[in-house]
């Protein structure tokens, strides 16, 4: 199947619209298709390619805090501090490091949430624009299939137009 060389033609023929009317992902996806390339890379090769290990520890962090686990040791961490400091130690003949109200367990509490809040939301940010990519890419391989449809579509009708005009010669 020999493929056309110029996008500017196939904007006109297959979308009704000039080339420079289109936006820029429409115009990349009809000269990949005017080339006869694929896509390139996916979405999640593209987002790791530009990701550095800040991103990458901000998304482990973020995995970690996020979880489960997190949340069962940390209360298992908790009920320890509480049950050292109100009774367990003082029953050892040991005074409490940190007696009720808890004043530095909460010192703790305030510092992990100062600092675990902004790298989940880097995390959020940075799946967001994975999600951006993912969409982009998505729309970039949906209008390359209708365009290839429409392009298959005008092959047959002219196909079709030439069995017609030949079994036309043929009769006559």
């Amino acid at each position: 199947m020999t493929r056309s060389a110029d996008p500017r033609k196939l904007a006109h023929d297959l979308l009704g619209r000039d080339y420079d009317d289109l936006e820029a992902d429409e115009q990349r996806v009809l000269k990949r298709v005017a080339a006869g390339t694929f896509t390139g890379r996916d979405a999640d090769e593209l987002a790791q390619a530009h990701e550095t290990w800040k991103d990458r520890l901000a998304d482990r962090v973020a995995a970690v805090g996020g979880s489960w686990g997190f949340i069962v040791g940390f209360g298992v961490v908790l009920l320890v501090w509480t049950a050292l400091n109100s009774g367990v130690l003082q029953a050892l003949g040991l005074g409490p490091f940190d007696a009720y109200p808890f004043i530095f367990l909460n010192l703790m509490l305030s510092m992990l949430a100062a600092v675990q809040a902004p790298v989940i939301l880097m995390s959020q940010n940075r799946q967001a624009m994975k999600d951006r990519i993912t969409a982009r890419h998505d729309y970039e391989v949906n209008l390359r299939t209708q365009l290839e449809i429409l392009r298959l579509a005008r092959r047959i009708e002219a196909l079709a137009e030439e069995v017609r005009a030949l079994a036309k010669h043929s009769e006559g």
